[in-house]
């Protein structure tokens, strides 16, 4: 893909009236400085990406976002509302939905239990409706049932929709987090990591899921990734982040020839794009600015 039809692609989602906004917003712990001033939007047809190497803030944003963290200054607006200060539930409750880097799921239960936890925002009765399983608990039940079964079709769960979770291979397991979140209807989606871990097998079909959220159920996603050809080939635009601040924003064909992310995250020269697979078959090789010794601070 050339650079100008990147940003056509881009451009393309609009930003007219984005669906978040992030601004100037400063996270620091101690004398750590986790969020420096950084700032972006998202459309409310887009694909976002974050990138950035170890430590350099991308979690502590995902966590101001959905209100474990509470920023010292900025702003964070989501769908026209003030998020800072509210409470993670509330957040949710708004319709943001999350998933996380490792498997955050209930082992013992079946694929369509774990998926039904997610309607928890959308049960409107009470506990005595619910233990007379009268009518409108029922009708409730009903169509609870009708969405999570919506959601085993879109990501091909199937063969495993009546099996405990935690029998299930890594892979279906993280599909099913991800329809956890699709079940919550949410207005805007945060991916942490979704390919973490994943064979090539695996990477491929959740890339494939991911562009399907985005363009047949129209949902905008914020996604944060080390797979950087993953990230270049699926996002709309990309924010570069290194020890909480912003390096670039640009479509995926600007980036990789961006002076200053060649510079601290890339290594060798512009004319050379990340590759798409390093030698485990999961990403780039390690580069330059990449420290594992590097943490997010908590």
């Amino acid at each position: 893909m050339t650079a100008v039809a990147g940003a056509e692609r881009a451009a393309g989602r609009g930003e007219d009236d984005p669906i978040l906004r992030f601004e100037d917003v400063r996270l620091h712990f101690a004398g750590v400085r986790a969020i420096d001033g950084v700032t972006f939007t998202v459309g409310r047809h887009e694909l976002f990406a974050i990138i950035g190497p170890n430590g350099s803030g991308k979690t502590s944003i995902f966590n101001v976002l959905s209100g474990v963290y509470r920023p010292q200054t900025g702003r964070v607006v989501f769908d026209g509302v003030d998020l800072v200060g509210r409470r993670p539930h509330t957040i949710a409750a708004l319709g943001m939905a999350r998933t996380f880097q490792n498997v955050e799921l209930f082992g013992n239960l079946t694929v369509l239990d774990n998926l039904l936890l997610g309607r928890h925002h959308h049960i409107g009765y009470g506990p005595l409706a619910a233990i007379g399983w009268l009518g409108r608990a029922r009708r409730a039940e009903i169509a609870n049932r009708a969405a999570v079964e919506e959601i085993v079709d879109f990501l091909e769960l199937e063969r495993w929709r009546r099996m405990p979770v935690g029998l299930l291979p890594y892979g279906v397991q993280k599909r099913v987090e991800l329809g956890r979140a699709l079940a919550m209807e949410p207005k805007l989606l945060l991916l942490d990591e979704p390919v973490a871990g994943m064979n090539l097998e695996e990477t491929e079909d959740m890339a494939r899921f991911v562009l399907d959220i985005r363009d047949e159920l129209d949902i905008p996603i914020v996604l944060v990734e080390h797979d950087m050809g993953l990230v270049m080939d699926l996002a709309d635009r990309v924010l570069v982040v290194d020890f909480g601040q912003v390096v670039a924003t640009g479509s995926p064909a600007e980036i990789p020839h961006h002076p200053d992310v060649v510079r601290a995250y890339l290594g060798g020269s512009a004319s050379e794009p990340p590759g798409r697979a390093g030698p485990d078959g999961r990403g780039d090789p390690p580069r330059p600015g990449d420290d594992p010794r590097r943490e997010d601070p908590r």
